[in-house]
């Protein structure tokens, strides 16, 4: 039996990428490894067919949160039998109790991998994943009651507000939890990749670190979305992998957008990072009387 390290991110925030990278990793094959395979690799936490074998014959989409909560440490249980191991469960879940029990089931976990994303670029992908407004995806972001799946391929995840998300999985730092930025992925890689690898336990070659993060790199995930297709791509979204970048909200959204976004997560945002200097006075002031203050 193995132990669960958690994959763990608010979504449109790098987990396929990390997914993707650490799929490479351990394949170790000269060509990319094809994204549809990741299920074989990563275990989603919200696939309905692993409640569906402890739900005794009930419709899981027909069942209430607090009898899906039974369920879940039985399920998380389960998920320690797939590999000797470690073994990796993707989750969208924000870290706390839903339904009267803990979304994540510690006793059963060696620990985990958080990869946030500034906001202001998150509720872009939101927005073309949900098929929303941009209004709409701001809205989604605020908004700390979000839940979805409960259908027949998904159980009900539990997001909440994305700024809930961030500090539900970073307030209480841990050496066994790894947070990560999307964006120092993306402009450092093989500084923060080997960072994974390092809290992993694992040392790779440069050789083979070199080829994971290739192998997994936006560009080449794009390129077999496009040739093969991709399982997890949303039915309101054209494509799964769209841009790839940071920083595409000075392109996309309004000035009363961002302000909005950065109202709504100000405190999160501050401690990322992630409010740009020409929009601080978008912080509340009470807010940045207590910055000055201490």
């Amino acid at each position: 039996m193995g132990a669960l390290i958690w994959l763990a991110s608010y979504p449109k925030s790098g987990n396929t990428w990390m997914r993707s990278f650490l799929h490479n990793l351990f394949r170790n094959s000269q060509e990319p490894v094809d994204i549809n395979e990741i299920t074989d690799f990563c275990i989603g936490d919200s696939a309905a067919q692993w409640y569906r074998r402890r739900a005794g014959g009930r419709d899981i989409d027909e069942m209430t949160p607090e009898e899906m909560a039974q369920l879940r440490p039985l399920v998380h249980r389960d998920f320690t039998t797939v590999f000797p191991d470690s073994v990796f469960v993707k989750t969208h879940n924000f870290l706390g109790e839903w339904g009267g029990a803990p979304l994540h089931t510690m006793d059963v976990t060696a620990g985990g991998i958080y990869v946030l994303r500034n906001p202001l670029d998150v509720a872009i992908s939101v927005r073309h994943h949900f098929g929303e407004t941009i209004d709409e995806a701001i809205a989604h972001l605020a908004n700390d009651q979000t839940v979805t799946g409960n259908n027949e391929t998904h159980v009900l995840e539990v997001h909440r507000s994305w700024s809930t998300h961030v500090k539900s999985w970073t307030e209480h730092p841990s050496e066994q939890l790894l947070v990560l930025r999307y964006e120092d992925l993306l402009h450092k890689p093989r500084k923060y990749f080997k960072q994974v690898t390092n809290f992993l336990g694992l040392k790779p070659s440069g050789e083979r670190l070199e080829r994971a993060i290739r192998n997994s790199s936006f560009k080449t995930l794009k390129a077999i979305e496009q040739k093969k297709g991709f399982k997890e791509r949303s039915k309101k979204a054209e494509s799964f992998f769209r841009e790839g970048r940071s920083d595409q909200w000075r392109e996309v959204l309004t000035p009363d957008q961002v302000r909005q976004i950065i109202r709504d997560h100000h405190v999160q945002m501050e401690r990322f990072g992630y409010i740009p200097d020409d929009y601080r006075d978008a912080i509340p002031e009470e807010a940045r009387v207590k910055v000055k203050t201490g």
